[in-house]
């Protein structure tokens, strides 16, 4: 049974595979991808590090001095570091401005998945990078869940 941890959690990324879900929240406007996600691969034995936090405030200054903001940002940049493989997920209505870096920054060092919802407003650079780098890109969650699933249960197996 795969075991959820949210932001900003302790967790052991040592203890079995590690998937961080990286992608559309737009404070908390995005539809709840992460749920599909959880639910699809919670017969396998993985951590799934999942950025979206239960007691989020829209109203915290997204600064660095404020002490809430940097637990949240250095949370994720460690959870994304001590990954196996991360999940970047855009759906078509969100904007995702930070995820679009984190897929910048790590997609490429990482064992990655991205899926870029068809009307994404960059899809068409998601798509390009995607390629450049090598990258499994899907326009669907769904097929991304599926093929997901067979390389978890390739590596790891399950329960």
């Amino acid at each position: 049974m795969a075991i959820e941890v949210k932001a900003p959690n302790e967790y052991n990324s040592l203890e079995r595979y590690t998937i961080f879900l990286a992608g559309s929240i737009d404070e908390g406007r995005a539809r709840p991808w992460h749920l599909e996600v959880v639910k699809a691969l919670d017969p396998f034995d993985i951590l799934i590090l999942n950025p979206k936090r239960e007691e989020w405030d829209a109203s915290w200054e997204q600064s660095a001095d404020n002490p809430q903001f940097r637990e949240q940002v250095t949370w994720e940049f460690k959870a994304m570091q001590n990954s196996d493989m991360i999940l970047f997920v855009f759906t078509e209505e969100s904007k995702a401005p930070v995820s679009m870096y984190e897929y910048g920054r790590f997609a490429h060092i990482k064992d990655s998945l991205i899926c870029v919802e068809e009307g994404f407003y960059r899809q068409g650079n998601l798509d390009l990078y995607s390629s450049f780098d090598e990258i499994p890109i899907y326009h669907n969650l769904d097929e991304m869940i599926m093929d997901l699933k067979t390389v978890i249960g390739k590596h790891i197996g399950k329960r």
